[in-house]
């Protein structure tokens, strides 16, 4: 795909290193050089707009990308105005706590502008370290605001089981960490969001690129005209991708779209 009307970007691991707080110079080059060339640019994330890391919000204004879908689709903004948003049944949300803290598994409401968990384990704290440490404790936070996602933080092992506990309420797991999954509705994904997005501008999906490295990546990778891994990313997605282009540590956007010839 030489031309592509509008490409997405994940952040974790794609354009920024969590576990350094790392961004390299060349990804705001290629955000630059990609509007000058009439190319539209959007975040497509699993986080929330409050846990955008501080480096990656900078390129956003720096560059004057025109799209952010965060809370893996949940959430659409395009020029800073939400333009679209899927929140939780509190019904459903009141049945999985009530499942999470029979077995006791810790749990944390997200919603745009804040992540609030049932409690302050270590396992919480390990997971949300690099995501959003200002998490607060809150387990009725659901009640009195708009939650569209939630995580469990749980290990692999006891996927099975809780992962068939969830599926009976209509939603479904995604694994980010060792131990800690994303819970959103069956339908919900990046894939929808970006179909949402670009349908109101639109765009059609065969016109759609993007790039990523992770599992709550695939149904994106899927749906675009083209799809972009990264040489860092889960083996999973590298199977399915239109092209792989150099790790993030290695300017792996810039690099990659100089490679297909979408940029100079």
């Amino acid at each position: 795909m030489k031309n592509p009307k509008i490409v997405f970007f994940d952040i974790d691991d794609t354009l920024y290193r969590k576990y350094t707080d790392t961004l390299r110079p060349s990804v705001l080059e290629a955000m630059k050089a990609l509007k000058n060339r009439g190319i539209l640019t959007a975040i497509a994330t699993g986080r929330p707009f409050v846990a955008v890391p501080s480096k990656v919000r900078k390129v956003v204004e720096e560059a004057g990308m025109d799209l952010l879908v965060t809370i893996n689709g949940q959430l659409i903004r395009y020029h800073g105005e939400i333009l679209k948003k899927h929140p939780m049944d509190s019904r459903k949300i009141e049945q999985i706590c009530a499942c999470f803290d029979e077995k006791q598994i810790p749990y944390a409401f997200v919603s745009d502008e804040k992540i609030a968990a049932s409690g302050s384990e270590l396992v919480v704290k390990e997971a949300m370290q690099y995501i959003l440490p200002e998490y607060i404790v809150d387990k009725n936070f659901f009640r009195n605001n708009e939650v569209y996602q939630i995580l469990g933080f749980y290990t692999a092992e006891q996927e099975k089981e809780v992962g068939s506990e969830v599926a009976k309420h209509g939603y479904k797991t995604v694994r980010w960490h060792e131990t800690a999954v994303d819970i959103l509705d069956n339908e919900g994904s990046k894939a929808r969001g970006i179909r949402t997005a670009v349908t109101e501008l639109g765009i059609d999906m065969k016109d759609v690129m993007a790039f990523g490295d992770g599992l709550n990546d695939i149904e994106m990778m899927e749906s675009v005209g083209f799809s972009v891994v990264m040489d860092n990313g889960h083996p999973a997605l590298k199977a399915i991708a239109d092209f792989i282009c150099p790790s993030v540590e290695e300017d792996g956007v810039l690099n990659g779209l100089k490679a297909l010839g979408i940029i100079d």
